[in-house]
């Protein structure tokens, strides 16, 4: 089941059981102490994917920001891994920018290793490798496709 809504439409459940899949993903299995719950979660778009038991497959939040659209903590849960499942969630929140906010430049911070997955969806690399909370990260962007 695909999940769509802003933060203020979900439902507490499904609030602590994505922020949990972060924490243990961004904080816990990546070894990186940061603010990983932050201001921006107070109105992002949510982006999901949940199996038929109800559980958290894959996850993704967007930003819309005043001239571009922004997305991260692109994740999928351990046990869902090697399904494929990070390409479909990377391809549903695609979708689901092209439709709320078309004719917008699309800006990722990407885990440097990601560089080749997040290319085969059309971004291009836009800086050197940087560090991120000790973490090698490049910025990307996919332009928005001209009519």
């Amino acid at each position: 089941m695909l999940l769509i809504k802003q933060t203020d439409e979900l439902t507490p459940q499904q609030l602590i059981t994505i922020l949990k899949a972060r924490v243990a993903v961004f904080v816990v299995e990546q070894n990186c102490s940061y603010q990983e719950v932050d201001d921006d979660d107070f109105d992002d778009l949510h982006v999901a994917l949940f199996n038929d038991n109800g559980d958290l497959q894959a996850y993704t939040r967007v930003m819309n920001r005043d001239t571009e659209v922004n997305f991260g903590r692109v994740l999928v849960v351990d046990q869902f891994r090697k399904d494929g499942l990070g390409r479909k969630i990377v391809q549903e929140t695609l979708d689901v920018i092209a439709q709320r906010f078309p004719n917008k430049p699309i800006k990722i911070q990407a885990q440097a290793y990601l560089q080749e997955f997040y290319e085969s969806f059309g971004f291009e690399p836009k800086s050197d490798v940087y560090l991120e909370d000790d973490i090698p990260h490049l910025d990307m962007v996919l332009m928005p496709k001209q009519n």
